[in-house]
């Protein structure tokens, strides 16, 4: 049951990216960059508050469109917030595209189609299902009867505004990507890009948007929708935004108002030619062999990042919170060792990690890589001082980057994993920046703190964790710490399973 791969109808009529005034983005960033004396400015952005106040501040100065790219956006706190700051931007003349995955839509219909409704806002959905009307149902159905397709999803995530300022990272937009859940938080990481490379961010979405893979919502949604549906929608973000939990978010998110303050002081100026944006073809997500070989010539962000790894000469630091390397990423990752570069990964420990399965996956290759030299850090679940602005302590990683001979960078949703490699498509920022090195590579160090993960060890052919208690001492288990049972079994039966291929 393949995808139909016909084109897409026209978008909604939109006004050209480049045409007009300048807006009060073009102002803020117009600013910013003769501050710097760079083409391009570019920061990292860690802290979840300060990365919801750049986009609701983007969406605010943008004046000509906003292109979203999302694997995943909730019906939550921040995530009906931005939607808010959305649709003002569309009332104000802005023309929107939203492009989402459909697997994260389903349930979503009215919604999405009174946004859809609005003049200046277009919405298409990812390799959709045909079988909505029946929900996960209906999706899961289609898969078995031979619509394997489905199971490859678009991971991409970007935030663009007027084709001037880019972010793109590691964060869907869901409470748990801006410290504002009260379970548990993502850590997470995006980079900002302001400037003349911003645009590279449009082309990746300009191609998506215009796949066969991306289908207008009301033609695949089974709840079209209803007369009044878009004013109902405005009473109940408007509603969700008076709410107290709105407000104190709000309250504590810093410059949320003034696009020009989230850029000040924030940005590293970048020669030209020093930032790429690179993504995989969207085609990725047609099934077949035949199709994966194409994808695989057409490039993308897999192979860019093993070149990347395989050139390093002193140093490779990597975070993936999702880490199975798989027989090649092994041999990758040995080969840099038989070379004497120091190579560090963080990723999730079993008690913190939100996918259990995964975390089976990467258990097979922890003594191999730890023989080699690698060192191993496993972020705790809980217990450190990084505490959400509703009180979570829970820690979960989804930050994807590495660093490369305190020189190269590269941020983005590429997992290092087989589904991130075969299977999802995803992109991510690779910029040449000595400063944006010192800042990740900082950010590891800071994840790989004994207060904050495990480090793991062999000790006599043993799995050793070690890391710093809540009072200041040094401890040392030989189990998987903090874990519970079920995790362990889990954890443990994937490894025996042929399973790593969709991990």
């Amino acid at each position: 049951m393949p995808v139909q791969e016909t084109a897409p109808p026209p978008a909604k009529a939109r006004a050209p990216g480049g045409t007009g005034a300048a807006t009060v983005l073009d102002r803020a960033v117009a600013r910013a960059l003769d501050g710097l004396g760079a083409p391009t400015g570019a920061a990292l952005v860690v802290e979840g508050p300060e990365a919801f106040a750049l986009r609701a501040a983007a969406a605010r100065a943008a004046g000509r469109t906003l292109d979203l790219q999302y694997y995943l956006w909730h019906g939550d706190l921040t995530g009906t917030l931005l939607a808010e700051e959305v649709l003002r931007a569309a009332d104000r003349g802005v023309q929107v595209r939203m492009l989402l995955d459909d697997v994260f839509a389903l349930g979503q219909e009215r919604a999405i189609c009174a946004l859809d409704a609005h003049p200046n806002i277009a919405v298409r959905l990812f390799n959709g299902t045909r079988w909505r009307a029946f929900g996960h149902f209906g999706y899961a159905l289609e898969m078995l009867l031979g619509g394997w397709h489905l199971n490859r999803r678009m991971h991409n995530k970007a935030w663009i505004a007027d084709g001037r300022l880019a972010i793109a990272g590691g964060r869907n937009l869901a409470d748990e990507y801006f410290d504002a859940a009260e379970s548990f938080n993502f850590r997470d990481l995006d980079l900002l890009l302001v400037g003349a490379a911003a645009p590279e961010a449009s082309a990746v979405f300009e191609r998506y948007w215009t796949s066969p893979f991306a289908r207008p919502a009301a033609e695949l949604s089974a709840a079209q929708s209803a007369r009044g549906g878009l004013a109902r929608l405005r009473g109940k973000l408007a509603a969700a935004r008076a709410a107290p939990d709105a407000q104190a978010f709000l309250a504590r998110s810093p410059e949320g108002e003034r696009l020009s303050a989230c850029l000040e002081n924030r940005l590293a100026p970048l020669a030209e030619g020093a930032v790429r944006v690179v993504a995989d073809p969207p085609e990725k997500a047609r099934r077949g062999l035949g199709a994966r070989r194409r994808a695989r010539a057409a490039g993308g962000i897999g192979p860019e990042a093993a070149d990347a790894l395989r050139a390093a000469q002193r140093e490779a630091l990597l975070v993936s919170p999702y880490f199975v390397p798989g027989e090649a990423g092994l041999a990758l990752l040995l080969d840099l060792r038989r070379r004497g570069v120091r190579v560090s990964v963080v990723t999730n420990s079993l008690a913190a990690t939100d996918v259990v399965a995964v975390h089976g996956g990467y258990a097979r290759y922890r003594h191999a890589l730890l023989a080699a030299g690698v060192e191993l850090f496993e972020l705790k679940a809980s217990g450190d001082e990084h505490a959400s602005l509703l009180g979570s302590r829970g820690a979960s990683l989804h930050t994807k980057a590495f660093v490369v001979d305190g020189r190269l960078v590269c941020v983005g949703s590429f997992n290092l994993d087989p589904r991130s490699a075969a299977l999802n498509t995803e992109m991510g920022v690779f910029a040449e920046d000595p400063a944006l090195a010192r800042e990740l590579r900082a950010e590891h160090a800071r994840l790989a703190d004994p207060a904050r993960s495990w480090r793991v060890a062999l000790a006599e052919g043993r799995l050793a964790w070690t890391a710093r208690t809540a009072g200041g001492a040094m401890a040392t288990v030989r189990h998987e710490p903090a874990a519970s049972l079920r995790r362990r079994a889990i954890a443990s039966l994937v490894r025996l399973l042929p399973l790593e291929a969709q991990l």
